[in-house]
């Protein structure tokens, strides 16, 4: 199998992308945690509306159909 080496995304430890692979992207497991729970202390973020402002959109499209 060919090799694959590539930067840890926390860490940026190089290693072998198929070695690793219960953990890919990511070097270890305590790397892929340590990411996981920056995403759910909201670290991490993805940009766009929030959830209430795509709530009020859709309550207000529904009522214009009536």
């Amino acid at each position: 199998m060919k090799k694959l080496i590539v930067n840890c995304p926390n860490c940026s430890k190089q290693h072998d992308y198929y070695q690793s692979k219960p953990w890919s992207p990511f070097c270890s497991q305590r790397c892929h945690l340590i990411d996981l729970g920056a995403w759910a202390s909201e670290e991490h973020r993805i940009k766009g509306q929030s959830i209430s402002s795509v709530e009020e959109a859709q309550e207000n499209s529904e009522h214009s159909l009536y």
